[in-house]
């Protein structure tokens, strides 16, 4: 049986799809390399909504955690560059990896192409209800005495976390243990019940239980105490000076974007971070320093993988 012509046109345009509009003219997916309920992804949440609506299509969020946030930032290094793969990854991901690991999949300085910087945190280091140091001297004090004994949490080998402890190790000159989650929300449960001594954590997750009794904040990791907790003094306030590090998220997509796609998301990521509910929001969540020039972001990547690099050599921290 043969078909007319409108039905042979019909069943062409079925098989190929509706005809490519202007970008974006489909849901956008936004890979986060962390699980639900964490600080990364409530920051990429509020970001992903507010990139929805400068878009005109959905920013559909996808939690993909694993190896210290590699694992989805890697999906994201390797995802068609068509703009219709995001990653909304971290320090970790996209500048302490690169000193961390000798084997990365991706490479943060050739296979991105850096949207928008929202701002940084501190961590806090933080111990459970039940644990009897009430100060970092205390902390430090008991693992001088006893090496190897007390084991910090983070959420993954690769993270702030992980490396805050580490640093503090290396200049309070103590051996204590590492044990990486695949998810800080189960760090953080551990840390509460005493199955672990400590960990460090962002200060929106952490402060909830700090105010519920459930956890006790000793420390900040930055160099200035965080805004939501104001009354926990700052490592280097306590004895370790020019200790100061924090974490920071950034939004990117895969490399070799086609320069009207890529300008697009630029413009779009530039006015989402900008949205004053947006910046509101994520001031409550205890992000600070306020969104970075999108002229300076790659250039900023590369000066943080320098920094961290450093960090972990000083720390012996190097995974092979």
């Amino acid at each position: 049986m043969k078909l007319s012509l409108a039905a042979a046109f019909l069943a062409a345009s079925v098989i190929a799809g509706p005809a490519s509009g202007a970008f974006p003219d489909k849901p956008i997916r936004m890979v986060v390399p962390f699980g639900p309920g964490t600080s990364t992804d409530t920051t990429a949440r509020l970001i992903a909504d507010s990139l929805a609506k400068k878009l005109g299509q959905p920013v559909v969020v996808e939690n993909k955690p694993g190896a210290g946030g590699a694992i989805g930032i890697d999906m994201v290094a390797k995802a068609e560059p068509d703009g219709y793969t995001l990653g909304f990854g971290t320090v970790g991901t996209f500048a302490i990896n690169k000193g961390l690991y000798s084997s990365l999949p991706y490479d943060p300085v050739t296979d991105f192409t850096y949207l928008a910087m929202p701002g940084y945190t501190p961590t806090l280091l933080v111990v459970g209800k039940a644990s009897p140091y009430t100060s970092l001297a205390a902390l430090i004090d008991d693992a001088k005495q006893r090496p190897d004994k007390i084991a910090f949490a983070s959420a993954g080998n690769g993270t702030s976390g992980h490396l805050a402890g580490e640093l503090l190790k290396e200049m309070a000159g103590v051996s204590m243990l590492h044990v990486p989650y695949k998810q800080g929300a189960q760090a953080l449960t551990d840390t509460m019940s005493g199955q672990v001594s400590f960990m460090f954590y962002h200060p929106v997750v952490v402060m909830p239980h700090v105010k519920a009794g459930e956890l006790r904040a000793l420390a900040a990791s930055s160099s200035k105490r965080s805004s939501l907790a104001p009354d926990v003094p700052t490592i280097s306030e306590s004895g370790y000076k020019d200790f100061d590090l924090t974490a920071w998220y950034m939004l990117a997509a895969p490399a070799n974007l086609p320069d009207d796609v890529r300008r697009r998301l630029l413009e779009a990521s530039n006015k989402a971070v900008h949205d004053p509910a947006v910046t509101s929001a994520l001031k409550k969540q205890g992000l600070e320093g306020g969104p970075l020039p999108e002229d300076q972001l790659s250039a900023f990547v590369n000066d943080e993988i320098k920094k961290w690099a450093g960090v972990i050599n000083a720390a012996d921290a190097r995974i092979d």
